[in-house]
């Protein structure tokens, strides 16, 4: 019993060994593909397509009481 309790142990042991290896080895390979991309991107930057008219504003309302309108129409509504 001593030696099967043993060899689940170095079993276990050796499968949570591998995992936190290989989670080790994927944040490793992700924090140096997100270092390369970042210099990729100071060399290569994308092009910003220009627009006709401009960058259009969009008019932003900072009334609350046109917004708990609109709730309470449609809490209301059937």
């Amino acid at each position: 019993m001593n030696e099967t309790l043993m060899q689940g142990v170095s079993v276990m042991l050796i499968g949570m060994g591998t995992v936190v290896a290989f989670l080790c080895i994927t944040i490793i390979s992700m924090f140096v593909m997100s270092f390369v991309v970042g210099k990729l991107n100071k060399l290569f930057p994308e092009a910003v397509p220009a627009t006709a008219g401009g960058a259009k504003k969009v008019a932003t309302s900072s009334d609350d009481s046109e917004i708990a309108a609109a709730i309470v129409a449609a809490i209301f509504r059937k």
